[in-house]
Order: structure tokens, then sequence, then C-alpha cells
């Protein structure tokens, strides 16, 4: 399968913050709902407008710049075998292995790749039970 078979959608953006509870509200008041809160692998938050999912975490890597969204996420289907079809196509991969984290019923798995212009562009699995 092609790499572009492991994809379908955005999944959501990154946004990091120095200040997760002031994060928390300005979403919050433009009517963001909050939809996880994960202390493990984090502290993460993620809040959900429409289709739109923005997740947020501590961090003052960039933080504070215009333009300081950390990465893209695109909805995976198949982490593991996306990675396969990445390096095969030969995409610059940052992560040499697909990573996990502790988020949702049953963690995600995921990969981040560098466009041209270096922005981190991530491929997320939500994994199913």
């Amino acid at each position: 399968m092609a790499f572009t078979d492991y994809f379908d959608d955005i999944q959501h953006v990154g946004i990091p913050t120095t200040d997760l509870d002031r994060a928390e509200k300005f979403w919050t008041s433009i009517g963001f709902e909050k939809t996880g809160d994960f202390k493990e692998g984090g502290p993460v938050k993620f809040f959900k407008y429409g289709h739109l999912v923005i997740e947020t975490w501590l961090s003052d890597e960039g933080t504070g710049k215009p333009g300081s969204i950390n990465h893209i996420s695109m909805n995976t289907s198949d982490a593991d075998a996306a990675f396969v079809a990445a390096k095969e196509q030969g995409l610059d991969l940052i992560d040499s292995e697909v990573q996990y984290l502790p988020f949702w019923d049953n963690g995600i798995k995921f990969f981040n790749v560098r466009t041209p212009d270096g922005v981190t562009l991530e491929f997320c699995e939500i994994v199913k039970g």
C-alpha cells in the first residue's frame, strides 16, 4: 500500500503553553470543549471545537511567539505500517521507530517526519481496544 493509504484527515494541532490552566481558560472561553486531560505522559490537555482539536502541554520552547505551533498531526489508521511506508518513500523521519504514549483508553502510537520547511508532521494512531 502507498503511504497515503494510512492517513485520512488532520487529527490535531499541537501548541505548547507555559501555563496549562491559562490555556484551558482561553480555549474553553472561546467555545472549545476539554476532551482530554492526561498526567501520565504529560501533563497534556486536548480541546475540541467542531472538527478542530488542539493539544497543549507545558513547554518553554517557542511559546509566546507568533507561529509557535509545535506540530500538525494526521489521523493514522496503522502507525506501524505507515512508518514502514514513510521510510520506504524516503521521508525525512525524525523518529527512528514508532513512539507510544498512554493517552486515551488504549494509548497512541505515532511518529514524526520533517517537511522540507522544517515543520514537524506527526502521524498518530489512537489505539483501539
